[in-house]
């Protein structure tokens, strides 16, 4: 169980990473290769960013789930 959580804590930091990487800072980034850049006129950002910002929460969710989880069990065994 230890070692499944483990690996599913380096898969979720790297997807985290990449998910990070991809947003747009100040002079854009990664995002604008998916569409990212395009800024709609209603709101500030595009539904791709915002997808992007839901997805990279769900994984950090997911990633603090999986590091506390991760120490219930390592403390127990």
């Amino acid at each position: 169980m230890e070692i499944g959580f483990s690996i599913a804590l380096i898969i979720l930091s790297l997807l985290l990473l990449l998910l990070v990487l991809m947003h747009k800072g100040k002079g854009g980034g990664l995002s604008d290769m998916f569409g990212g850049g395009m800024q709609s006129s209603v709101g500030g950002s595009s539904v791709a960013e915002r997808n992007l910002d839901r997805i990279t929460v769900v994984v950090g969710l997911l990633w603090f789930a999986c590091i506390v989880v991760l120490g219930l069990v390592m403390k127990y065994n």
